[in-house]
């Protein structure tokens, strides 16, 4: 799904019109964007976090040359799915994976 499709999906869903949908999408992906780049995580319970992570400087191999190149450290955007989007996208192992927790609890 691009963003056209997801506007048309919003609008549909919300009852409002294209351009309000994607003038809306628009703000929000821009203050997630403000935001994680001032170095602050937006968190939205049940869909996942949005932060920026520290990637430490390494070595890497030239694949045409096979030279070694010192590659620096750097900071990237990073995404961390939510419980409840984990187990939309795999229910059997979000269950599995509750399924000891709520042994534990019992005892």
């Amino acid at each position: 799904m691009n963003k056209s499709e997801l506007v048309e999906v919003a609008a549909k869903e919300a009852g409002i019109t294209k351009a309000a949908a994607d003038k809306a999408l628009s703000a929000i992906i821009g203050a997630v964007v403000t935001t994680v780049a001032s170095g602050d995580s937006v968190t939205l319970v049940g869909f996942g976090t949005f932060k920026s992570a520290d990637r430490a400087a390494r070595t890497g191999k030239n694949p045409k040359t096979g030279a070694t190149l010192k590659i620096p450290a750097t900071t990237v955007p990073k995404f961390t799915a939510g419980t409840a989007f984990k187990a939309a996208v795999a229910p059997k192992k979000a269950a599995a994976k509750a399924a000891p927790k709520a042994a534990a609890k019992k005892k």
